[in-house]
């Protein structure tokens, strides 16, 4: 049967997370390029819920602005109160009233959910006609959780939290993951007769079960088929866990798509990233954001891409680049450092030792080797010598330089913005060019050398410079004897 599309998810995300022990809100943590409660929200959002429901409470400005960024279609509710997990969907029907139909109430700290673990849930619930349905996992340790306690039909009879089992029900593997699929009439019912009178004084939505069942409605459950997908993160180990598990299985998902990952312990891509078909991913290699790169790219070792955009062809090495465009053939580093603004063509270059900033420079030219290049375009065909620098900055604004085509700049040239150096025009090296260099023409800015003879045999004497040069002059004078 096709999956039924739920008329609501509602997504807990309110509590503190003391244990991460940070200044940042828990469901604002980070795996992967996505915050833990984007993850779930991503997940819920492919069933195509008819309302997509987050509760927030603890830093509520914080969560609810980020929220507003990245998932503007989700609705936040706000539990001033944490009192339970009863009582945050309880909150939720109070202000959005009863919802008919499929609820489905997962949390914001679970990364790891699969959409169709979640469908899969939403089919055997409405199959099952359930007045609700478990999410359960079979676990190989379920210290801390609460057991699962199925009749002789295997119907939900009970959830048991881990300090009220008896050892018996302590031996149970099949643990609760908290995640439930709600007939909406009856939940908007049920939820408010939960009581808080326990040892938390809080309103679980556990008690939801028992108070269907004792009304004489189905209360079924749902196995995933890997229990790693129901762990929560609570604390930085378990982010960290999480994180190596989403990893691989986005480095499984390209691979399986064509991409060679030479070493997949040591890379790491972030779920936004795209990468065409026969790219080579280096170890060492961290891709993150909305990097994309094209097929028969090569990236890495050591590389970082951050928002990259990576032409086909294109080779990148040891290099760091941050909202860059390296165009198709382009060839980046080693050691090269690309910053926003920096647009690479055609076959271009940015080798060893090379940093850019807002730069756009033409096919086929080159910055080879130990340069600068901020706020400058650079035309086709140029040749920008080692160790020049576009001097941008004047300490108060930032001016731009242009190399025309053909261009070539000498060796150990200071380019003092604004100036322009014209199409085939040269530099030569060891210049400060101050003003603009006409087409064909070469700009020489240097003082005439001069040599001061025997310097250093009465200024250094005694050195082994000194003495050097002692030993070639008398050799000089032998030969002119000859």
């Amino acid at each position: 049967m096709s999956v039924p599309r739920p008329a609501a998810v509602i997504v807990l995300a309110a509590g503190e997370g003391t244990r991460m022990k940070s200044q940042t809100p828990k469901v604002l943590h980070e795996l992967c390029g996505r915050t833990l409660v984007d993850h779930m929200l991503a997940a819920s959002r492919d069933l195509g819920p008819g309302q997509l429901i987050v509760v927030i409470g603890h830093a509520l400005e914080r969560v609810r602005g980020h929220l507003a960024v990245t998932s503007p279609d989700a609705r936040a509710v706000v539990q001033r109160e944490q009192r339970g997990t009863g009582h945050a969907v309880r909150t939720v029907l109070e202000e959005v009233g009863t919802i008919a139909g499929t609820v489905l109430v997962t949390y914001g700290d679970v990364p790891l959910m699969r959409t169709q673990t979640l469908a899969t849930l939403l089919e055997q619930h409405a199959s099952d006609g359930n007045a609700v349905t478990v999410l359960t996992a079979e676990v190989p340790d379920p210290t801390g959780y609460g057991r699962i306690i199925r009749d002789e039909t295997g119907d939900v009879l009970e959830i048991v939290e881990e300090k009220d089992a008896d050892a018996g029900q302590r031996a149970i593997k099949e643990m609760n993951s908290g995640i439930y699929a709600f007939d909406g009439l009856l939940l908007a019912d049920a939820v408010k007769r939960v009581s808080s009178d326990n040892v938390q004084g809080e309103e679980y939505l556990t008690d939801v079960l028992a108070i269907l069942r004792g009304d004489g409605h189905r209360v079924g459950a749902c196995v995933a088929g890997d229990f790693v997908e129901v762990e929560g993160v609570n604390d930085r180990v378990q982010l960290a866990a999480a994180r190596r598990v989403l990893n691989q299985r986005l480095l499984e998902a390209h691979m399986r798509a064509g991409v060679t990952i030479v070493d997949p312990t040591s890379t790491w891509i972030d779920v936004g990233v795209r990468i065409g078909p026969d790219t080579v991913i280096h170890p060492g290699t961290q891709l993150h954001g909305d990097t994309v790169i094209e097929a028969g790219a090569e990236v890495g070792p050591a590389t970082t891409l951050t928002d990259t955009f990576v032409g086909e062809g294109a080779i990148v090495r040891n290099s760091v680049c941050d909202h860059a465009e390296i165009g198709p053939e382009a060839n980046v580093g080693p050691y090269a450092y690309l910053r926003p603004g920096t647009v690479l063509g055609r076959r271009s270059k940015a080798g060893t030792f090379v940093e850019m900033k807002n730069t756009k420079v033409g096919e086929r030219s080159k910055v080879p080797h130990l340069s600068y290049a901020g706020d400058a375009t650079i035309g086709d065909d140029a040749n920008i010598g080692a160790s020049t620098v576009f001097v941008n900055y004047d300490g108060v604004n930032k001016h731009h330089t242009t190399v025309r085509d053909g261009a070539f700049v000498g060796c150990d040239t200071m380019l003092v913005a604004p100036v322009t150096v014209g199409d085939g025009a040269y530099t030569a090296a060891g210049s400060t060019i101050v003003d603009d260099v006409p087409p064909g023409a070469m700009g020489v800015a240097r003082a005439r050398q001069r040599n001061i003879e025997k310097w250093v045999l009465r200024r250094r004497a005694g050195t082994k410079s000194a003495a050097a040069a002692e030993r070639a002059l008398a050799e000089q004078e032998q030969e002119k004897k000859q």
